[in-house]
């Protein structure tokens, strides 16, 4: 297993433009969901997303000569974050068409809030802070201001896809903590883990559209084409890689700190090309949101 460096407590200036980048197309990620869902039902299109990023992954592997696949004892644990990951992205993207990109994503980037609660009850050294229980409070508060912030085109379901979204970033940070308290001091690199995710999600995928979407019409055009393209090779393949190869290179700790601006672009993209409405409470709610995030995740003092 390659080890990652912790020495670097600080990050150049073109690492830190690499993940403004990496939060723009994250905040991305959403909208692409819903113009796929156009012509593309979601749990489908979710499915075609892990079928061929996996593929991509593994042939990546093959010309690099890394290793994906798990050894026979490490299975059941790529089986379990693969079941976790499929269900998070069952919800993701069927949750995507009940409600608003706007709201959407900021609902699933409650994962390192979970992650956060979580970590303090199941992780040794890892426990809540005066400044991350201070975030938590900010960010749940600026969540309830996200969920009163309806406007008159939200459907009747949108709650639904709320929960769904929020459903999705809780099964994230368990994920997250699995892979913390049972994989991460194994011979596992991050190939064989984003792998597992990808490959044992298939199933729980590819059974949710076979049961929810069955009979469902399927039109392909130039937008669900892009958008699966982009969901599929620059989210799941291109951005993963990258994300990785900065985990092995610098702090979590510190890349995490910049999660805050990923719903913060998804929300400005949903305006920009989706043409949703941006009521003024979904503003502030997001920008406690935003503060409530980078508390909880901000790097301790070296």
């Amino acid at each position: 297993m390659n080890k990652i460096d912790h020495s670097h407590h600080q990050i150049p200036v073109t690492a830190v433009l690499l993940l403004v980048m990496m939060s723009f197309v994250w905040g991305g990620n959403m909208v692409s969901i819903k113009l796929s869902s156009q012509g593309m039902p979601p749990i489908i299109a979710a499915t075609i997303r892990s079928v061929f990023s996996s593929l991509l992954l593994w042939l990546y592997a093959g010309v690099t000569r890394r290793g994906v696949f798990l050894d026979r004892q490490d299975l059941k644990h790529g089986a379990v974050i693969g079941v976790l990951f499929g269900t998070e992205f069952l919800l993701l993207y069927w949750g995507a068409t009940l409600t608003d990109v706007s709201r959407a994503v900021v609902f699933l980037y409650t994962q390192p809030l979970w992650a956060a609660i979580g970590a303090h009850f199941l992780l040794a050294n890892d426990r809540l802070s005066m400044v991350k229980s201070l975030g938590l409070f900010s960010a749940f508060a600026g969540l309830i201001l996200v969920f009163g912030s309806k406007s008159p085109e939200l459907g009747s379901l949108y709650w639904v896809g709320d929960l769904m979204e929020t459903i999705a970033g809780l099964l994230w940070a368990a994920t997250t903590i699995y892979i913390k308290k049972f994989m991460w001091n194994r011979p596992i690199t991050h190939f064989q883990t984003l792998f597992a995710q990808l490959f044992f999600s298939i199933p729980i995928l590819a059974a949710g559209a076979l049961i929810f979407e069955s009979g469902r019409a399927i039109h392909v055009d130039s937008i669900v084409a892009a958008a699966l393209f982009y969901q599929t090779v620059v989210i799941a393949f291109l951005s993963y890689l990258l994300w990785f190869w900065m985990v092995h290179r610098f702090q979590v700790s510190i890349l995490s700190a910049f999660t805050f601006l990923t719903p913060l672009f998804g929300v400005i993209l949903s305006g920009v090309l989706l043409g949703e409405p941006l009521p003024v409470l979904l503003w502030v709610g997001l920008s406690l949101v935003a503060v409530g995030l980078y508390l909880v995740n901000r790097p301790k003092a070296v």
